[in-house]
């Protein structure tokens, strides 16, 4: 595997140095208490809704199905960058070797991926319940649920590939100086010495299907449930119906806005500084915010939480 990395990149170093914010020590110091809360918190969140979803048969929905999958990712996509920045915010020379930055690149990219096929699924849920109550057990049957979170993984699990590889494949002359806090493909695509044109392209069209269209399709879906609310005659049942797609839409602006300030504008025109501080803040603080935001507006949590800990 590393003879492979090695053709065509002369600058092979076995290991790449994280700058971060190495240069503003008390900065550094101050991320690291954010970090170090935003980390627990998502694993509180996260690991406290799979564990309820789970135990609960009153949460043996397609809605916390996909929910507990939006947690899984969550755990895992922060913690492929979190350990590994925690210790270096410590350490006077901030390094990642060779193939961790290959492996956090990918795992990172692919998590990333799989979050945005989920929350499009999350949508299609909340448009069948709004639009099609009568219609909706048969609808979002176990098999369809399955199967929607089966072709969010693997999709998932595929996309990165190809950019990870023609990332990684750049000769950087023997610059390995990564100005971010982790492996990242703006960061890494910025090291290389030869016309980035092409890379830049393939990431930009990876971004659209990931991104961009995920988000149309989701925008797509509430603009059908928008319509579905405004038919309801009683301003209760108008409330209770946004009431239960108020949390999805929150998470969905946090989570995108960001990825696309990132990915989608070229990695040469990001701006040093804001480029970091966005990677910074859809990594740990829109995963630290999604179980929040979920169990904090839900009723249903809160009653499954009461039983579980009354059964305990």
């Amino acid at each position: 595997m590393e003879g492979l990395w090695e053709e065509g990149n002369q600058s092979y170093e076995g290991e790449f140095i994280l700058l971060g914010v190495a240069d503003r020590p008390r900065l550094e110091m101050l991320l690291f208490g954010l970090v170090l809360t935003c980390y627990t918190i998502t694993w509180l969140g996260n690991t406290t809704i799979i564990v309820v979803s789970w135990l609960d048969p009153h949460l043996h929905t397609p809605m916390y199905f996909f929910l507990t999958n939006l947690s899984i990712i969550d755990l895992c996509f922060t913690t492929s960058v979190g350990p590994q920045m925690l210790v270096n915010f410590w350490r006077e020379r901030k390094t990642i070797s060779y193939g961790a930055c290959v492996a956090q690149l990918y795992i990172y990219l692919a998590l990333g991926s799989t979050e945005c096929i989920i929350l499009v699924s999350m949508a299609y849920d909340r448009y069948a319940a709004v639009c099609h109550p009568l219609r909706y057990t048969t609808i979002m049957n176990h098999s369809v649920c399955y199967k929607m979170a089966a072709v969010a993984w693997v999709s998932g699990l595929c996309n990165p590939v190809i950019i990870t590889v023609m990332t990684l494949r750049l000769p950087r002359c023997g610059e390995n100086r990564i100005d971010n806090f982790f492996c990242e493909v703006p960061a890494l695509i910025k090291l290389a010495c030869v016309d980035t044109t092409f890379t830049e392209n393939v990431l930009f069209i990876s971004s659209v299907l990931f991104l961009v269209t995920p988000l149309g399709l989701i925008v797509v879906s509430y603009s059908f449930i928008v319509a579905a609310v405004l038919r309801i005659r009683s301003a209760e049942g108008r409330r209770k119906a946004f009431n239960t797609c108020a949390s999805h839409l929150i998470v969905v602006s946090l989570f995108f806005g960001t990825a696309l300030f990132t990915y989608l504008q070229r990695p040469s025109n990001n701006v040093r500084d804001q480029a970091k501080m966005a990677s910074l803040f859809y990594t740990f603080v829109t995963t630290m915010l999604n179980p929040l935001i979920y169990t904090l507006r839900n009723k249903e949590v809160h009653k499954a939480l009461r039983r579980l800990m009354k059964r305990t």
